[in-house]
């Protein structure tokens, strides 16, 4: 048997059949993207599958967007109406 270090890297081979391969099988999944978080170990327990991660995430979005405080716009002096 040959070492890795000895193989021809641009030699065919065998138990690589691509004959039935369709391509651009998989293009429009990866097109529209995909996001992989790797959860903590430690959390593990509290979000055991994806559906939690994104009920916690979207609780934590209206949270965020009820306690957010509108900008307050600056109010012209007296010097820069004129």
């Amino acid at each position: 048997m040959k070492k890795a270090s000895e193989l021809d890297p641009l030699a065919p081979r065998p138990s690589l059949d691509f004959s039935k391969g369709v391509r651009g099988k998989y293009f429009k999944r990866m097109q529209q993207g995909t996001n992989i978080v790797l959860i903590a170990p430690d959390l593990l327990d509290t979000f055991p599958d994806s559906e939690a991660v994104n009920d916690a995430l979207r609780s934590l979005k209206k949270i965020a967007t009820r306690s957010a405080k509108p900008a307050q716009r600056q109010r012209k002096t007296a010097s820069a109406a004129r």
